[in-house]
């Protein structure tokens, strides 16, 4: 049997005091790909058309001072301020709403979609996932359009484009965590004699329902920022506000309305950090 000889003092200092690796090396695979990265990127900013002497230009300096002049005093008209604090009322309701159905669908989807324990045959658990993959894959922007033509412009649109794109995400988070759900209790409640529905609801249910609520809470932060931008292609709410400002370069109007987006961002957002808080205990 051989064994390999007793380190020596030297070999262990040499050990402790040895060199960095290079930073390149020849038969290193992620180097190359790395240097392979950066020359794309290097050619990448010599196959556009990027005029940087024009934009650094005094003229493009000075129309960008005064943009921003404009855009750092926000307007405090009453009326329009009225009319803000209605749209920020509507993305609120197209976001609340749109996640609603959303649980709601996503919850009903997920029961098909996921193996619930080993014996589990889950017949419909392709099918279903492929439902689900379809829907999310779609962005909120492109269900609005394509619903705008059917049900017209204003929140309804934008309301259904929430609820079924975050059905997509929401029905797979809710599967993968019905699939993960610890299989003690359910597993007690069947060799009982117990039917699946029962078992489903007081075992599975019950341990996965903090998670549950934690995503939709999550995806409730995310529509609300989708309802600002959804109101762009005309589906109501701060961002409807938002396309039309702009568009007439209303620059006082805009900066109202981006301080009430990012307002109502912040305010849901601790709402949900509050609500999670609560949960935990």
């Amino acid at each position: 049997m051989n064994t390999l000889p007793p380190k020596t003092a030297a070999d262990a200092a040499n050990e402790a005091y040895r060199l960095p690796p290079k930073l390149f090396d020849a038969r290193c695979a992620a180097c190359w790909f790395m240097l392979g990265l950066a020359a794309l990127t290097i050619a990448s900013f010599w196959s556009l058309d990027l005029q940087w002497t024009k934009f650094l230009s005094a003229d493009a300096l000075r129309k960008m001072g005064r943009f921003l002049a404009e855009l750092l005093t926000p307007s405090t008209d009453p009326a329009f301020l009225l009319k803000l604090a209605g749209a920020g009322l509507e993305t609120i309701a197209m976001s609340a709403l749109g996640t609603l159905l959303a649980a709601t669908a996503g919850l009903a989807l997920a029961l098909p979609a996921s193996r619930t324990h080993a014996g589990d045959p889950a017949y419909w658990r392709t099918p279903t996932r492929l439902i689900l993959n379809g829907l999310r894959a779609i962005p909120e922007l492109v269900w609005a359009a394509l619903l705008i033509i059917s049900a017209g412009l204003g929140p309804f649109a934008g309301t259904l484009a929430l609820a079924l794109h975050t059905t997509g995400v929401l029905g797979r988070l809710f599967a993968e965590a019905i699939e993960n759900a610890p299989q003690g209790p359910a597993f007690a409640l069947r060799v009982r004699g117990v039917p699946p529905t029962r078992v489903f609801v007081y075992a599975t249910f019950v341990q996965v329902l903090p998670q549950l609520l934690s995503y939709t809470l999550y995806r409730w932060e995310n529509n609300i920022r989708a309802a600002a931008v959804l109101g762009v292609v005309g589906a109501g709410g701060l961002g409807q506000m938002l396309a039309f400002h702009m568009g007439l370069f209303h620059m006082n109007e805009t900066s109202a309305i981006l301080i009430a987006m990012i307002l109502l961002v912040s305010l849901v957002d601790l709402l949900s950090y509050v609500s999670r808080r609560i949960m935990q205990r």
